[in-house]
C-alpha cells in the first residue's frame, strides 16, 4: 500500500492506494478538487458539506450520463454485429448459390461441347458418304459418257 499526499479545498489530505495507483489518485482529487472550486467560485460559499454533496452529484451524474452513452453504443455496436453476420449469411448463401449454378451451367457446356463433337463426326461422316456418292455420280456419268 502506498501513501500519497493530496490537496483538497486547499487542505492537505494523506491517502492510501495500491502501489502503482498514486498518479491515478492525484489525477483524480485534482479533477474532483477542480470541480468543487468551479462550484464554490459558481455558488458562493454554502457550506463545505453542500458543496461536497453538489460537486458528487454532479460528478455521478456525469459517470451516469457516459456509463448511458456507452451502453447505447455497445447496442449500437451489437446491431451492427448482427447486421454483419446477417450480411455474411446472404453472402455465403448467395455464393454458394452461384457456385450450384455455375457447376450446373459447366455441366450444361460439357453436354453442349459433347453434342458439337458429336454432330461435327456425323456432318464429317454425312460428307465423306457424299463426296464418296458423287464421286460415284461422276464416273458414272463419265463411264457412261464414253460408252457413248
Amino acid at each position: 500500500m502506498a501513501n500519497i499526499n493530496i490537496k483538497f479545498n486547499n487542505k492537505d489530505y494523506l491517502l492510501s492506494c495500491d502501489d502503482g495507483q498514486e498518479e491515478d489518485l492525484k489525477n483524480l482529487t485534482k479533477f474532483l478538487d477542480k470541480k468543487y472550486s468551479d462550484l464554490k467560485d459558481k455558488l458562493g460559499n454554502i457550506g463545505e458539506n453542500k458543496l461536497l454533496l453538489i460537486t458528487s452529484i454532479q460528478v455521478i451524474d456525469e459517470y451516469f450520463d457516459l456509463k448511458k452513452r456507452v451502453n447505447l453504443q455497445k447496442g449500437n455496436f451489437e446491431n451492427l454485429s448482427k447486421k454483419f453476420k446477417e450480411m455474411k449469411t446472404l453472402i455465403v448463401d448467395y455464393k454458394e448459390g452461384k457456385e450450384t449454378e455455375i457447376s450446373k451451367l459447366n455441366t450444361e457446356l460439357d453436354k453442349f461441347k459433347k453434342m458439337v463433337e458429336e454432330s461435327q463426326l456425323v456432318y464429317e461422316s454425312m460428307l465423306d458418304k457424299t463426296t464418296k456418292s458423287l464421286e460415284e455420280i461422276i464416273k458414272n456419268t463419265e463411264s457412261s459418257s464414253k460408252v457413248q
